[in-house]
């Protein structure tokens, strides 16, 4: 027994020794609980797995028995097909080539670096002060076209960044009103409310813009408003901070607060507009750092022809080329979900020095030129940690059961190296190498998205852009705490997530007290 238990902590530590970068806890390897429940691949409901392709209604049970024996997703191809494509139960090892890149924080900060050190190489003075200028350029022509506002005076660059520390103090308090600041209700906050009148708040939130016209360079483009500050902070992350070689490609947990939709009516709930867009990162899986995003707008004209597009695989996969456009020659890993995952994609990708390890699904992944007999269920019982591998050339095709059949699509791990899963109720879980490296750095950007997504700024503008704009705010101050953490000036005071959006909020406001709430 005792034995037992030994060489399970060894294969523990031989798992955790792969991942060190991560800084896993042992609930990686656990059963579904709260860090893990939006990560499909533990999630042990009946739809968890990758969508087997099977027929589910009762009334052509046998038909579709017999269809799904014989025929598998949109452009899979047969048995013989695949033999003559070069699919084999014959697996090669396989290494991927040494990244060519260094990691980490690209500046050295002073252990005396304050928050808003932090925030600001990503939102510098330059651009705060363009924000001002284009929103005195806004209210002086809106004046001149629907009469003079008398209550209005051109805002300044302390103003400026006042108004972005009340929006930002909703993301840390979790109040979605920044109007309840000035109230005297459950989240008043007399300490930032003397700083600047409510009336004066409002009267720059109305005339607030970080483009005031379009130019005619932006043509038709929907998010021309704030596309040049987009373009900036791209450029600030790509300066600031140079990934690990394992990245992941995903939606990031924007979603409504629950807490808001619980308590508000019917009423308020009927007035919310769904977001017309969504927004697709590249994240570093060893930090949590987010390195890249992309916005697509589900409505109206959009940048390189994605808004014509309606097959999501295609989408999805122009996004991710997008995405991935800067690491070319890398040899960076890329874990994809289903929709991005396919084959075409991973070999285009390969022939830029960029591998791929993507969970597949049937359903919401592009299935083009990929086995047949992998991707229909057998009647045969399979017993937990069973796999079945075909390769062709670097690329690997895994059927991996567990409690359900899951599929991944891989060229960045070799089919013939073996991994191990360790639960705490059902012990070890052998599996391929790729599915352990899968499991592992998907589910720290699980953990990273419930414990950061919480602290996005809470005010909900009813206008695209500014939705785009605050939530990019959001990304911005959670990647400044991310550098704080891997920088010296977290060792001289070691503040939480939410004490570091407090002592931001406090600098922005220029408050001489600038120490967090305990």
């Amino acid at each position: 027994m005792a034995e037992c238990g030994r060489r399970g902590l060894s294969l523990l530590e031989e798992a955790r020794s792969r991942y060190e970068s991560l800084q896993i806890s042992d609930d990686v390897f656990g059963e579904s609980g709260d860090d893990s429940s939006e990560n499909p691949f533990y999630s042990t409901t009946g739809d968890s797995n990758s969508d087997n392709y099977t027929e589910t209604n009762p009334d052509d049970a046998r038909a579709g028995k017999a269809r799904s024996q014989s025929c598998g997703p949109p452009g899979s191809v047969s048995n013989g097909q695949a033999q003559e494509e070069g699919w084999s139960d014959s697996l090669q090892d396989l290494s991927v080539p040494h990244y060519q890149d260094t990691h980490g924080p690209t500046q050295k900060m002073p252990a005396t670096a304050t928050a808003m050190d932090f925030f600001q190489l990503f939102v510098p003075d330059n651009v705060i002060q363009n924000m001002v200028t284009q929103t005195n350029m806004y209210a002086k022509k809106y004046q001149e076209r629907f009469g003079s506002d008398d209550g209005w005076t051109n805002v300044t660059l302390a103003e400026m960044k006042a108004f972005l520390g009340y929006v930002t103090s909703t993301g840390v308090n979790r109040c979605e009103s920044v109007l309840s600041i000035w109230s005297s209700g459950f989240f008043s906050n007399r300490s930032i409310a003397l700083k600047m009148s409510q009336a004066r708040f409002e009267k720059i939130l109305k005339y607030f813009h970080v483009v005031a016209f379009r130019s005619s360079q932006c043509g038709s483009q929907g998010l021309y408003k704030i596309q040049p500050f987009l373009d900036s902070l791209q450029q600030s992350f790509a300066s600031s901070f140079r990934p690990s070689q394992t990245q992941v490609l995903h939606e990031p947990l924007i979603d409504e607060d629950p807490v808001f939709i619980t308590t508000c009516t019917e009423r308020e709930l009927r007035k919310r507009k769904k977001r017309k867009f969504s927004l697709w990162v590249r994240q570093c899986s060893s930090t949590g750092f987010i390195c890249q995003i992309y916005v697509h707008l589900k409505e109206g004209p959009g940048p390189d022809g994605l808004d014509t597009l309606k097959n999501k695989p295609q989408l999805h996969s122009l996004v991710a080329k997008q995405l991935c456009q800067n690491l070319a020659g890398r040899n960076a890993i890329i874990f994809t979900g289903p929709s991005i995952t396919s084959l075409n994609l991973f070999q285009e990708f390969e022939k830029q020095g960029i591998y791929c390890c993507g969970l597949l699904s049937t359903r919401k992944s592009d299935c083009t030129g990929l086995p047949q007999s992998m991707l229909i269920n057998t009647e045969a019982p399979q017993q937990r940690g069973q796999s079945h591998i075909k390769m062709r050339g670097n690329m690997s095709i895994i059927n991996w059961y567990n409690k359900g059949t899951f599929r991944f699509l891989t060229n960045a791990y070799s089919p013939t190296k073996e991994g191990v899963i360790i639960k705490r109720k059902s012990g070890e879980i052998p599996c391929p190498l790729a599915v352990e490296a899968f499991a592992a750095h998907l589910s720290y950007i699980c953990k990273y998205d419930d414990k950061y997504s919480k602290y996005f700024i809470f005010h909900k503008p009813n206008k695209t852009w500014q939705q785009v704009f605050w939530l990019t705010i959001s990304i911005a101050i959670n990647n400044a705490y991310i550098l704080y953490k891997m920088s010296d000036a977290y060792h001289v005071k070691r503040y939480s997530r939410a004490q570091f959006g407090e002592r931001l909020v406090k600098e922005l406001l220029d408050m001489n007290d600038c120490s967090p709430t305990q």
